[in-house]
């Protein structure tokens, strides 16, 4: 296994909290795709969900520093912040003053976001399981080789279609269905392995 590979999440946070935009570049392709599901499940909107993901991850960049192992998983911080980015996203307000020219319909939010903070700030056997879950396919994507990890993310996590990645990547089309199978058996292999 790669250095790049074997390194924690705690660390690239550590990295990126002095200033090392290559490990923050890493932490965001090693956990983007699960913290973008995060948003998703709570928001039910992809657009949504995209812009609480890109506001959480300037707040990691912001607050990296204040990130202890000690207190908890990696995985477990990163997921509180998406989760409060995305109460905020919820609230009648911004942080910042401003009023949200639209208000999420509680119909549209998942239980857990209906409960509001109190719920967000326990500590959960849920959240423990989905932290772990979470970092597990974290290590198992940052283990890919970088062509297959690249198109698992701009696939499954950005919504490309094959032919939108062949484009992106200007790379044939079976080129990139070929990167896209193999990650998915890597990927099914090292979950299997790390269950």
């Amino acid at each position: 296994m790669s250095d790049r590979a074997s390194e924690s999440l705690a660390d690239l946070i550590a990295a990126s909290a002095r200033g090392d935009q290559r490990a923050f570049y890493r932490l965001y392709l090693a956990t983007s795709g699960a913290l973008f599901g995060v948003a998703l499940r709570m928001l039910k909107r992809r657009e949504w969900a995209e812009e609480v993901l890109q506001e959480s991850f300037v707040s990691v960049w912001r607050h990296a520093a204040r990130y202890d192992m000690s207190k908890g998983a990696a995985m477990t911080w990163l997921i509180r912040i998406v989760r409060n980015q995305a109460l905020d996203w919820i609230g009648p307000s911004r942080p910042d003053g401003f009023e949200r020219s639209r208000a999420v319909p509680d119909d549209l939010l998942d239980e857990e976001a209906r409960e509001g903070p109190a719920g967000v700030q326990a500590e959960s056997a849920e959240l423990l399981e989905y932290s772990r879950l979470a970092e597990r396919i974290a290590a198992c994507i940052a283990a890919l080789e970088a062509r297959q990890r690249q198109s698992i993310v701009l696939v499954f996590f950005h919504g490309l279609s094959h032919g939108d990645l062949a484009r992106h990547l200007q790379q044939p089309l079976g080129t990139v269905k070929a990167w896209v199978r193999r990650a998915l058996r890597s990927l099914k292999s090292c979950l299997a392995g790390s269950a």
